[in-house]
């Protein structure tokens, strides 16, 4: 199990984006260039696609008070952006499709970027803040505790985003994931790197999912051939796991 994860996180550090993977949301042209990493302006317009493409409206009728559609932005690394994935198979497009099942007029947007740091989730994080969303999903971490990074930086990074969110979008609800550090970093490095998130949680009194891996790492069944990446069904228990920390905070969204 551990030789697993730490397998895993080193495919989330050594990934590349790939191109056109990972987007539950129509993606726009390009806005600019952050960090050496081309943005996108990723925009919906309250759709949603039929399996041959075809855009319909969403039919979804459990909207907020005032009619809108709930966005829920999806903000991370290669977890979130599914890589080697189809757009339709990484976790957070699950996550639509569970949505649109049940009538919720949900917007799944995903803002994965394979590779990411906290640190580079940092630098985007303005850009981000630019569409707006009502749900801020925090997967970030995995890469600082593959490259030993102090655990003190990984937690004032995560802070600051979750400071900028709330700055930017201050009705917006913040669910914070998990992360483990690999297990060649040692005991004390790994307690510490976990409690990072434990701790931010019940500081900032977010929403929190302690593993967003949980049933997934280490399942050879549950990964690509290659032994790490998760593969269509990873993604998909993945996205049951975060739809049972979802769905709560949509009933109390809509009618």
């Amino acid at each position: 199990m551990s030789i697993m994860i730490t397998a895993i996180l080193l495919s989330l550090l050594m990934s590349a984006p790939v191109p056109g993977t990972g987007a539950s949301s129509h993606i726009s042209p390009e806005i600019g260039t952050i960090g050496g990493i081309k943005q996108q302006n990723v925009t919906m317009d309250n759709q949603a696609r039929q399996g041959n493409g075809e855009v319909l409206p969403r039919s979804g009728t459990l909207r907020t008070g005032d009619g809108r559609t709930v966005t829920i932005l999806f903000f991370g690394d290669s977890i979130t952006a599914g890589y080697g994935l189809d757009p339709d198979q990484a976790f957070p497009s699950r996550v639509q499709d569970m949505a649109d099942s049940l009538g919720y007029a949900v917007e799944a947007v995903n803002a994965g970027v394979s590779g990411e740091t906290s640190a580079g989730g940092l630098r985007r994080v303005d850009w981000i803040l630019q569409r707006p969303f009502d749900i801020f999903v925090l997967e970030l971490g995995a890469n600082d505790g593959l490259r030993g990074m102090d655990p003190g930086h990984t937690r004032d990074n995560l802070q600051q985003i979750m400071d900028k969110v709330r700055d930017g979008r201050p009705e917006a609800t913040i669910v914070l994931t998990g992360m483990e550090a690999p297990p060649n970093m040692g005991e004390d490095y790994i307690l510490e790197f976990r409690q990072i998130f434990r701790d931010l949680a019940e500081s900032n009194d977010v929403v929190f999912m302690p593993f967003i891996l949980e049933d997934v790492a280490g399942e050879p069944d549950l990964n690509m051939a290659d032994g790490i990446h998760p593969t269509a069904e990873g993604h998909r228990i993945i996205a049951g796991n975060v739809w049972k920390v979802i769905e709560p905070l949509l009933r109390k969204q809509v009618h």
